[in-house]
C-alpha cells in the first residue's frame, strides 16, 4: 500500500494540488535521461529534441544504469519524482547502437515503450539561418501508409503526439504558426525533419509560405516494442464527464473543427414566392409574332369598311 502524505506547510500543500487529478491536466513534461553508456550521436539527439520540447522537459545530466525493457522501476520513480508522464531514454551498446526509447506513464505506471534507434543524424547546429523560438508550439505532419495500417505504428503516432504536441490551446494566430515537425515512414524506416515556416509576401492577403529546414534531421528505424493491452488503454483514454463537451442539439463538427448546424423547416409553398421582377426576365414579342398582329388588324378594317358601304 502506498504512503498517504499529508502536508505540513502551505507551500506542501500547493505542492500536493498541482500533482493531484484535475479535469483538464496540465500540460504533460517530459524527462530526458542519459542511460549507463551513451555515444556522441545519442548525447546530440538528446539535446536537440530537449531543445524543441523544452521548457516542458526536464533534462537529466548523470549517467544511470538500468534497462528499460527489462525492468521499469526505476523509471517509474523517476516519473513520480519529477511529476512528468513523458520520458525519453538515451543509451548506446554493441547489440543496439545508438538507442532512443520513447515512452509514456499512466498513473505513474508505464504505458507504452517504443525503441527506436539512430541511423543518420543532423544536428540543428549544422542548419544555416534562423531557429524558432524557445516553447513554439508545432504543427504535426504525418505522411506513410504504415501509420494508416501498422498497428505498432499507429501507436508510435499516438505516442509522438503526445510527446511533441505541447500546451492545449483555444485559439490559433496566423504569425504564431512557425514550427513543422514532418514524421515520414516508408521501407520500414522512420524520417525525422523539421522545418521553420516563413510568411512572405505574395501579392494577395494570404502569404506566401516557404519550409525552410532547421533541424534536426534523423533517419530511424523501429526495432522493440511493448504497448499497453487493450483494457489498460482503454483505462487511459477514459475521460471524466465534467470534460466532455455538452451536445448541442442539431450541431456538429467537421473533422477540421468547423462547426456545422442543421435547421428543420416547414414544407414551402413555392408558388406563392415573391421574386424580384427583372426586365431580362420579361418575355419581348419577336419581329414574326409583331407583324402577325398588324395584318390581322388592317383586313379586319378593311371588312369594317366595306360592311359600312354595303349598308349605305
Amino acid at each position: 500500500m502506498e504512503k498517504i502524505v499529508k502536508p505540513k506547510t502551505h507551500r506542501g500543500r500547493r505542492a500536493l494540488q498541482a500533482r493531484a487529478p484535475k479535469t483538464h491536466e496540465n500540460t504533460k513534461t517530459a524527462m530526458f535521461i542519459k542511460g549507463g553508456k551513451t555515444s556522441e550521436t545519442v548525447s546530440q539527439a538528446l539535446k536537440d529534441l530537449y531543445a524543441l520540447k523544452n521548457p516542458n522537459a526536464t533534462m537529466y545530466k548523470r549517467r544511470n544504469i538500468f534497462r528499460p525493457f527489462e525492468d521499469q522501476t526505476s523509471l517509474e520513480f523517476f516519473s513520480q519524482k519529477a511529476d512528468a508522464s513523458l520520458f525519453l531514454f538515451g543509451c548506446h551498446s554493441k547489440k543496439r547502437p545508438n538507442d532512443l526509447i520513447f515512452g509514456r506513464m499512466y498513473d505513474y505506471h508505464l504505458l507504452d515503450m517504443i525503441e527506436l534507434g539512430i541511423e543518420k543524424l543532423k544536428p540543428i547546429h549544422s542548419f544555416e539561418g534562423s531557429k524558432c523560438a524557445l516553447g513554439t508550439k508545432p504543427c504535426l505532419l504525418f505522411a506513410g501508409e504504415p501509420f494508416e495500417n501498422d498497428p505498432d505504428y499507429k501507436r508510435l503516432k499516438c505516442l509522438l503526439i503526445d510527446f511533441f504536441r505541447g500546451p492545449v490551446v483555444t485559439n490559433i494566430r496566423l504569425a504564431g504558426l512557425e514550427h513543422v515537425l514532418a514524421f515520414t515512414a516508408i521501407d520500414g524506416k522512420l524520417f525525422l525533419r523539421s522545418y521553420k515556416i516563413l510568411m512572405k509576401k505574395s501579392g494577395v492577403k494570404t502569404p506566401r509560405v516557404e519550409l525552410l529546414e532547421m533541424g534536426p534531421s534523423m533517419d530511424l528505424v523501429v526495432r522493440r516494442t511493448r504497448l499497453a493491452s487493450d483494457d489498460l488503454y482503454k483505462k487511459a483514454l477514459r475521460q471524466p464527464k465534467e470534460a466532455k463537451p455538452k451536445k448541442t442539439k442539431n450541431v456538429t463538427k467537421d473533422v477540421f473543427g468547423t462547426r456545422l448546424g442543421r435547421i428543420h423547416m416547414e414544407k414551402q409553398d413555392l408558388t406563392k414566392l415573391q421574386t424580384r421582377k427583372l426586365k431580362g426576365l420579361k418575355r419581348k414579342a419577336t419581329k414574326e409574332t409583331s407583324e402577325v398582329p398588324d395584318k390581322v388588324t388592317k383586313e379586319a378594317a378593311k371588312e369594317d369598311a366595306n360592311d359600312d358601304q354595303s349598308d349605305e
